[in-house]
């Protein structure tokens, strides 16, 4: 163990550091594992690979980096954007990325499995889609999931969401809120939940809850966790939130 650069950080294991906790916690000791989406449990960026069938990610990948980096501060107007971009895109696009292009990152699978025998409850919150998120929870059996609705009129995407109940588009906010909402609706406070991200979207979240995991993370997210996993796959978090 050494320690990290960083004041208040502490290197547990080489691409591991903690903040602000004293390590190992029991996974057991909490009731909710929230987990955002894109570049998190997955490896790919879905609006940026839907845009690459089209011919257009460059354009939206530079979109989808300066606010993933919080270098635009209203996220929801980021995602329409990227979103408007898309139109005329044929819906067949979306599977054709699903089959091609979307990995689950390292450790999900066994972080996910590790959780739920704990007895956790699972929640997918993202500002991706449902065509994705729908089959990201199916695949891992999460719980919970909120995310956003492409429009889809005659076969093609229209470059616009559909609104829900709840709003137009899952942004940070939403993402916050949608924890505590389940937090409350399965009994426990908002420190018994974890909550893993990568972009400055998720630091709402990850704020409310009372242990944030950074992984493979932009700087601003990784310097407010808690938990950063620097290297190695999402299973490290074990490594300080032990399942035993």
């Amino acid at each position: 163990m050494s320690e990290a650069t960083n004041a208040g950080e502490r290197e547990v294991a080489p691409g591991l550091v903690v903040r602000g906790i004293a390590t190992p916690l029991r996974l057991a000791d909490f009731g909710l594992a929230a987990f955002d989406m894109d570049s998190t449990l997955i490896s790919i960026e879905c609006v940026d690979e839907i845009a690459a069938v089209a011919g257009k990610k460059a354009e939206v990948a530079a979109i989808t980096e300066a606010a993933m980096r919080g270098e635009i501060a209203d996220y929801k107007e980021s995602l329409r954007r990227r979103v408007a971009l898309l139109r005329g895109v044929p819906a067949t696009a979306l599977q054709q990325v699903y089959d091609e292009r979307l990995r689950f990152n390292p450790g999900a699978g066994r972080l996910v499995a590790a959780c739920k025998t704990a007895g956790l409850k699972t929640l997918l919150v993202s500002g991706g889609f449902t065509f994705f998120s729908d089959r990201v929870r199916d695949r891992l059996g999460i719980d919970f999931t909120r995310s956003n609705v492409l429009e889809i009129v005659d076969g093609a995407l229209t470059g616009r969401m559909v609104d829900q109940p709840w709003g137009d588009i899952c942004d940070g906010a939403e993402k916050r809120k949608m924890l505590l909402e389940t937090c409350a609706s399965i009994g426990i406070e908002p420190r018994r939940a974890i909550a893993i991200g990568d972009g400055a979207n998720d630091l709402p979240m990850m704020a409310a809850a009372g242990v944030s995991v950074a992984y493979h993370a932009k700087p601003k997210v990784r310097a407010a966790a808690t938990v950063a996993i620097d290297s190695g796959g999402l299973d490290r978090l074990l490594e300080v939130v032990r399942p035993d």
